[in-house]
């Protein structure tokens, strides 16, 4: 097995590392060498980029206001820069927009960078910026608030005159809370709570705590090009993080980019046909959760695969042919309760030298006779797993020796993995598990990766069972690469859901419009 620094030295190219507060003070040390020059430029990107992403996520709740009304609330470091920046970027798309800002620690004690951040804001809309002061100084409510008030380097307690005001803060009228890498007073029961936490440059071990997460509502990463690889003494940026190696520890905790999908948006073999990009099954469906199995196959269908069969019980087969005529629908014996029966199991085995990958588990309920062909079939398998729902039981998961990608939620991993850790189950099991929630974790057993895309729009029935689909489907096309496979279906349908809420908002919406944002999700529109 691969050591953890190959590992994760392997994956720079679709992941950061996550720091501690003092790795990643070690690593800015680094990387600026105290040259305010490249603080400056790296300032510049990242209030930028905040201000984009507050616009672009602002989505989620409705039509982004024609004249918005800013809240900035900055501290005397560079987050209150960063926060000054966003705002200014934000004005300057937005010529009906204005601002309120509180530096609250006063304008003398900005430092340098800060300072100079409120200057250029001010001269950028000059009539729309207000200087408040105190609380009682602002207006009803606000569309956005920018909290630039604490950096990374925050060690609680507040004072006592912040914690009122960061609770008088957390009851005012505020459509949309932004947080600039980490929320203000985190560590301190009076934090200044966030929708969205934006973490610029990397993400600190903090903002992915799940102790934190009231605190820091959504995480978003915000790539500034840290770590890019040769980067050292461009003109548009600092050195990189692998240029300044010391600087950079490749912890065992990392945040996925979008670059996971790079494979998908490359123009694909013109000689080609559909043998060239594989074959997945799906055995699953039962009576019960006719609807499930069906789900799986559709996103199967959008991830790129050349051919796709699809086992149910042989009831569902004209229902499910009907709705996805472009795979093969092979019907499945039945149980008396509609469950699929130990019997069939030569309807796979007669066919298994076509498949690149199985899926086994969405719909299939939970009945003894159905568990046991789980278990058989996940015994004798020859080619790479994914193993979604209810057949996701300690009987099932820990039999046989092909490849597997396990996609539990939080239930179903307490089911299999009783009080083993994420990390130390997936080495155990020698399994790479995607542990699905609002922060979805996936881990081979040499690292745990971090998606920060999806949202709420994926807390509803199907969600699963769509990324369990997408997911075989990748593995089918890359069967000896789990990992990137299950890194790469987590992210595809967090960008597609990502949009589908910006475009349509999180409520009135239904699982299944996930997947006409897939296409959208790989050709860059994603976040």
């Amino acid at each position: 097995m691969a050591s953890t620094l190959d590992r994760t030295m392997n994956s720079m190219t679709f992941s950061h590392p996550i720091l501690t507060l003092e790795d990643a003070k070690r690593f800015e040390e680094g990387l600026f060498c105290g040259d305010e020059a490249k603080e400056w430029q790296a300032m510049t990107k990242a209030g930028r980029a905040v201000g984009e992403a507050v616009v672009a996520d602002f989505g989620e709740v409705g039509r982004f206001p024609n004249a918005p009304c800013v809240l900035v609330l900055a501290g005397k470091g560079h987050n209150g820069g960063d926060a000054l920046l966003a705002a200014k970027a934000i004005l300057e798309n937005n010529l009906a927009a204005c601002a309120d800002i509180w530096l609250l620690f006063g304008e003398r004690e900005l430092r340098p960078l800060a300072a100079r951040a409120y200057r250029e804001l001010v001269h950028a809309a000059p009539g729309r910026v207000r200087l408040v002061s105190r609380y009682e100084s602002l207006i009803e409510s606000y569309d956005v608030a920018l909290d630039g008030v604490f950096g990374f380097q925050f060690r609680p307690p507040l004072t006592t005159l912040l914690t009122e005001v960061f609770a008088r803060l957390n009851s005012h009228p505020i459509r949309f809370r932004a947080a600039v890498d980490l929320p203000s007073g985190l560590g301190d029961g009076g934090v200044l709570r966030a929708d969205f936490t934006y973490a610029t440059g990397s993400v600190k071990a903090p903002a992915v705590d799940a102790a934190n997460a009231s605190a820091v509502g959504r995480l978003r990463y915000l790539d500034l090009g840290f770590f890019k690889k040769g980067s050292k003494g461009r003109a548009d940026g600092p050195s990189s993080a692998e240029d300044n190696a010391e600087h950079c520890p490749y912890l065992v905790d990392r945040v996925l980019t979008p670059e996971v999908l790079t494979p998908f948006r490359c123009l694909r073999n013109p000689q080609s046909d559909k043998r060239t990009y594989c074959h997945v099954f799906i055995i699953g469906g039962s009576r019960s959760y006719p609807g499930a199995v069906l789900m799986s196959a559709l996103a199967a269908a959008r991830s790129g695969i050349g051919l796709i069969t699809v086992f149910v019980p042989e009831s569902l087969v004209a229902v499910c042919a009907a709705r996805l005529p472009e795979a093969i629908w092979v019907g499945w014996p039945e149980t008396p309760a509609g469950g699929l029966a130990l019997e069939g199991l030569y309807l796979l085995r007669e066919r298994m030298d076509r498949a690149d990958a199985l899926l086994l588990g969405p719909g299939v309920a939970r009945e003894p006779e159905t568990l046991a062909l789980m278990v058989d079939i996940v015994k004798t398998a020859t080619v790479p797993l994914v193993i979604d729902a209810d057949a996701l039981q300690p009987e099932v998961v820990r039999v046989g020796s092909a490849p597997r990608v396990l996609t539990p939620h939080a239930g179903e991993f307490s089911r299999i993995a009783g009080s083993v850790g994420l990390m130390n189950f997936s080495r155990e099991t020698k399994a790479v598990t995607v542990l699905k929630g609002p922060l979805t974790r996936i881990s081979d057993g040499l690292a745990v990766y971090h998606s920060c895309f999806g949202g709420p729009v994926l807390a509803r029935g199907g969600s699963g069972d769509v990324l369990a689909g997408l997911i075989g489907g990748l593995l089918a096309q890359s069967p000896k690469e789990p990992l990137e496979a299950a890194c790469r279906g987590v992210v595809w349908q967090g960008i597609a859901a990502d949009l589908l809420a910006r475009n349509q908002g999180q409520v009135a919406v239904q699982t299944t419009q996930i997947l006409d944002y897939l296409a959208a999700a790989l050709r860059n529109e994603g976040p």
